[in-house]
C-alpha cells in the first residue's frame, strides 16, 4: 500500500485538509520507531489505495520538541511514497524554509499553499508556476476550508507518487540539517522572485475584532461571558433533545423489551433490563447534549478565538508557573484530558510540560460533563442550571490555578512563550460536522467499552448475595459503601453515590449508568428517586468531588506514558484525591453550618 505523509507548520490548515481528504474514515494507530499515536486514513488516489498519515505540525526538522522528534523518527523509520507539504499562503515568507528542508530529503513531494482565500484578501499574490520552477517540485494554490484546488492537487499528487519511494535515515537528516544557512538564503531568493506582498496587509478585519476581544481590561470578561452564553445555549437547546431521547428509550423498553424478555429467568431479565439497558440508556439520553457541546466547541476552536484566550491569559499564567499554551491545553481538556495531555509535547521545557500535565486532569472533561448535566437537571431548575454549570467550570479553573501555584517551585521553567495569532475564521458546516463527529465517535466508542462492563459489575455488586434485598447494605455494594463511610460521610456522599464514585475511577461515563443500576430505574423515575434521596448540597459536594478526583484510567495511563514516570503519575492521583476530598469537605460542612 502506498503511504503519504502530510507535513506542515502548526496552524496551516493541515488538519482541515486531512479531514477533507479522509472524511470520517480517520483512525488512530501506532507506528514503528515512535511512541505516540498518529491519525491516518485510507484514501483512493490515482487508482491506488494509499494511507494518508497526518504528522504533528513542526516549524523545522532540527527542533527539539517531541513533535519535531516524532516527525524525524517517522520519516527515518517508515518508507514514504509522497510528502504533501502544507504551508499558509499568507505567511509564505516565514514558512518556505520548512519546504526547502523537506525537499532536500529527496522524497517525492508536492507543496500545497493553503488559505489562498485569506492571502488574496491580504493582497498577497503568489506565482505558483514560478515557485515550482525555483523549487523543482509541483506547487498548488488551494483552500482546504472550501475545497478549492483540492481535486487538482490530488491529481498532481498521484503523478508524483509514481516515483520510487525513498527511505530517509536519521544520519541523512542530520547531515542535511547542516545546510540551514543556505536554506535561509534560498528561501529569501524564492520569495523575492515569486511572491508579491503589500507593505501593509489589506485585510483589517482581524485587527478590528482584536481591538475589542484583546482589550487589556475587557478581553477576559468578554471571554468568560462568551463561555457562559455558550453553556446557556447548550442547556437551552439540548434539554428538549435530551427529553426526546429519554422518551424514546423508555418507549423502547415498555413496548418492546419488557414483553420480549418477560419469559427469561428473573435474574437474567434484571441483568439485561435493570442492569445493561438502564445503564446504557441513561447515558444515551445525554448524547444529544454531548453532540451539541462538541459541535459548538469545534466552532470556537476553529475560529481562532482560543489562541486569543491563551494570549489574554499568558501574563496571569506566567505568575503561577505556566504559560498561554497551558491555558489552551486546559481548554482542550474540556473535551478530553487525553489529547490535551498529549498536546503538551509542543513544550520544549520538561518542567513546564510536567506542571501543565499535572493541572490538565483537573479540566472539566466531557465525561464529567454528562454526570453534571444529569445531576444539575435533577436537583436544580432550568433557570439555575447554567449558573451551576458555569460555577463548576470556574471551580475547575480555581483548582488548576491552585495546583499550579503550589507546585510551580518544584517545576520551574524559563522557556519563553511564543504564540502566532491566526486570523479569525468561521468554519464551514462540513468542518464543524467532521470535527464534531470525530469527537463524538471517540466519546461513544470509549463510553460503550467502559459502560457495558461497568454496569454489569455494578449490577452484580448490588444483587449479590441473592438472599438480601438488591442494593441494600447487605449486598457487596452495600458492604463497600459501609467500608468507605467514615471517609465519605463527612462530605455528604452516601453508600449509593460511593459505589458510583468507585467505578468512576475506570471512566466517568460509568457514573450515571451505575446510579441507574443501583436504583433499578431510568429517566425521570431515576431523577425523582435521586432528588428524594439527596438534597442539592449533597449533590453539589458529589459533583465537586467528581470534578476534581482522578478522571479515568485512560488519563492515568497517558500521564504515565507522557511523563515517563510512575512517581509523577502517583503524585497526580494522590493530589487529585486529596484536593477533591478537601474541597468537598469545606463546601459541604460550610453549607451545613449555614443551615442549607
Amino acid at each position: 500500500m502506498k503511504r503519504i505523509a502530510l507535513l506542515g507548520m502548526p496552524n496551516t490548515g493541515k488538519s482541515t485538509l486531512f479531514n477533507r481528504l479522509s472524511g470520517a474514515s480517520a483512525r488512530v494507530g501506532n507506528w514503528p520507531g515512535i511512541t505516540v499515536d498518529l491519525m491516518s486514513a485510507k484514501i483512493l488516489i490515482g487508482g491506488h489505495i494509499a494511507e494518508l498519515v497526518d504528522l504533528p505540525g513542526l516549524y523545522d526538522l532540527h527542533g527539539f520538541s517531541d513533535d519535531e522528534q516524532v516527525v524525524r523518527h517517522f520519516l527515518s523509520s517508515n518508507p514514504v511514497d509522497l510528502a504533501i507539504i502544507v504551508l499558509n499562503s499568507s505567511q509564505i515568507d516565514r514558512q518556505l524554509s520548512l519546504a526547502l528542508q523537506l525537499k532536500n530529503l529527496g522524497l517525492p513531494a508536492i507543496l500545497l499553499l493553503n488559505m489562498q482565500d485569506e492571502a488574496k484578501r491580504a493582497g498577497i499574490s503568489i506565482d505558483a508556476e514560478a515557485m515550482s520552477r525555483q523549487l523543482g517540485l509541483p506547487v498548488m494554490l488551494i483552500s482546504a476550508k472550501y475545497g478549492d484546488g483540492c481535486p487538482q492537487a490530488l491529481q498532481v499528487a498521484a503523478r508524483q507518487m509514481e516515483e520510487k519511494p525513498n527511505r530517509v535515515s536519521s544520519q541523512t537528516i542530520a547531515s542535511l540539517l547542516e545546510a540551514d544557512v543556505q536554506i535561509e538564503q534560498d528561501m529569501l531568493d524564492i520569495v523575492k522572485k515569486t511572491v508579491q506582498m503589500p507593505t501593509q496587509l489589506a485585510d483589517k478585519t482581524t485587527d478590528n475584532i482584536d481591538k475589542v476581544l484583546l482589550h487589556p481590561w475587557f478581553g477576559l470578561p468578554i471571554f468568560f461571558a462568551a463561555m457562559f452564553l455558550l453553556f446557556q445555549f447548550i442547556f437551552t437547546a439540548g434539554k428538549p433533545l435530551q427529553d426526546g431521547m429519554a422518551w424514546l428509550l423508555a418507549l423502547l423498553r415498555s413496548s418492546v423489551l419488557d414483553p420480549l424478555l418477560s419469559a427469561l429467568p428473573s435474574w437474567l431479565n434484571g441483568l439485561l433490563l435493570d442492569g445493561i439497558f438502564n445503564g446504557i440508556s441513561t447515558v444515551a439520553a445525554f448524547v444529544p447534549i454531548i453532540v451539541l457541546f462538541f459541535l459548538v466547541m469545534s466552532m470556537v476552536e476553529d475560529s481562532g478565538y482560543l489562541s486569543r484566550a491563551a494570549f489574554l491569559m499568558d501574563a496571569f499564567m506566567a505568575k503561577i508557573g505556566l504559560d498561554g499554551r497551558g491555558f489552551v491545553m486546559m481548554l482542550m481538556g474540556f473535551g478530553c484530558n487525553v489529547p490535551a495531555l498529549m498536546g503538551t509535547r509542543v513544550m520544549r521545557s520538561r518542567p513546564m510540560r510536567l506542571l501543565t500535565m499535572l493541572v490538565i486532569p483537573l479540566s472539566l472533561c466531557s465525561a464529567r460533563l454528562q454526570v453534571f448535566l444529569f445531576l444539575i437537571a435533577t436537583l436544580f431548575t432550568a433557570k439555575q442550571a447554567p449558573y451551576i454549570m458555569f460555577a463548576l467550570y470556574m471551580a475547575s479553573f480555581a483548582t488548576i490555578f491552585l495546583t499550579a501555584v503550589l507546585f510551580k517551585n518544584q517545576y520551574k521553567s524559563s522557556e519563553p512563550f511564543i504564540l502566532e495569532l491566526p486570523p479569525y475564521r468561521f468554519p464551514t458546516p462540513r468542518q464543524i460536522w467532521l470535527r464534531g463527529w470525530q469527537e463524538v465517535k471517540y466519546f461513544l466508542n470509549r463510553a460503550t467499552k467502559f459502560i457495558v462492563i461497568g454496569v454489569v459489575l455494578v449490577w452484580a455488586l448490588t444483587h449479590f448475595p441473592t438472599d438480601v434485598p438488591p442494593a441494600s447494605s447487605g449486598t457487596l455494594a452495600g458492604q463497600i459503601g459501609t467500608l468507605f463511610a467514615p471517609i465519605l460521610n463527612p462530605i455528604g456522599i452516601d453508600s449509593q453515590l460511593a459505589i458510583a464514585l468507585i467505578f468512576g475511577f475506570v471512566a466517568k461515563e460509568i457514573v450515571i449508568g451505575s446510579l441507574a443500576v443501583i436504583y433499578g430505574l431510568q429517566g425521570d423515575a431515576l431523577s425523582q428517586q435521586i432528588a428524594i434521596n439527596i438534597d442539592w448540597v449533597q449533590g453539589m459536594s458529589f459533583m465537586l468531588f467528581t470534578l476534581i478526583y482522578t478522571p479515568c484510567l485512560s488519563t492515568i495511563a497517558t500521564l504515565k506514558s507522557e511523563s515517563k514516570s510512575s512517581r509523577f503519575m502517583w503524585l497526580s492521583i494522590v493530589w487529585s484525591l486529596g484536593l477533591a476530598w478537601l474541597v468537598s469537605f469545606i463546601f459541604y460542612q460550610g453549607a451545613r453550618a449555614l443551615g442549607m
